[in-house]
């Protein structure tokens, strides 16, 4: 027989180690993102309409620019981590210039974006 859990949102967010396993889950959502994003390229070249479109909608360029960069970013700070073991005793400041150089990156280019679509 299941039990009963009631678990909150942040709580089910900050659960095992807190903003380690934040990236966790956004790498995994990113990494669905990618797929999503390569499939409907594929499908846009072979020709169809609807998939050229949505290629070309904003709001779909957002969310794959959004969940893309953060799954690029976040898997060049694990390799990072890979390659020199011994920074792993900081990987909570390692995580917090992630973040930063995240917003960074992705505020510049949802301004591009932003500005390109809209005609800024």
């Amino acid at each position: 027989m299941g039990s009963n859990r009631n678990i909150s949102l942040p709580a089910g967010i900050m659960y095992k180690g807190g903003p380690a396993f934040l990236t966790y889950m956004l790498h995994r959502v990113g990494g669905a993102t990618l797929f999503i994003f390569f499939t409907v390229y594929v499908l846009s070249l072979l020709g169809l309409g609807s998939m050229r479109a949505l290629m070309n909608n904003w709001l779909f360029l957002t969310f794959i620019l959004i969940f893309g960069l953060f799954h690029v970013i976040n898997g060049l700070r694990i390799s990072i981590l890979d390659l020199w073991p011994k920074l792993m005793l900081h990987y909570r400041s390692i995580i917090q210039v992630e973040w930063i150089v995240y917003a960074a990156v992705a505020g510049c280019a949802l301004f591009l974006l932003f500005t390109r679509t809209f005609g800024g």
